[in-house]
């Protein structure tokens, strides 16, 4: 398991990116703009961390603005801790035999979330390419939220 990055909503992009890079000291790598989805992500590395996540994208914090949204209730404008695992069907199976919960299955061969017990989000993202999708997870539906 590798970690990637933390995901932390933002009200005002501008602000934010003043605080993170101009204050704080942390460098943009790259920026994704999703006109459909009306959302940017922007992330950001430590100047120690910056080749590494060039190379790998990670320890990254990407900042996610969502254009319409702009006020955050309960947490939610802290998003998730992500993984980049060498097996997403494995390691669900394990966390499942575990005893944990999958809340958004690998329906795609990609991308599963888990619930940590405080309920912080974790995102698993299989490494390389997608896994051809497969039962159980291909039909298994989403429980509860991530």
């Amino acid at each position: 398991m590798e970690y990637l990055h933390t995901m932390v909503r933002v009200a005002d992009l501008d602000q934010s990116l003043d605080f993170y890079c101009n204050k704080l000291g942390l460098i943009e790598t790259r920026r994704v703009e999703n006109e459909k989805g009306r959302f940017t992500l922007v992330f950001l590395a430590a100047r120690d961390d910056l080749e590494r996540a060039r190379e790998t994208r990670a320890p990254l914090v990407e900042l996610t603005y969502n254009w319409d949204e702009h006020e955050y209730q309960g947490g939610r404008n802290f998003g998730h801790l992500a993984y980049r695992v060498d097996d997403v069907y494995e390691t669900c199976r394990k966390l499942m035999e575990a005893g944990v919960t999958i809340n958004r299955p690998p329906r795609d061969g990609y991308m599963a979330f888990i619930r940590s017990p405080d309920n912080i989000s974790i995102e698993l993202l299989q490494r390389g390419e997608a896994k051809p999708p497969q039962e159980p997870w291909a039909s298994m539906p989403n429980t509860g939220v991530w």
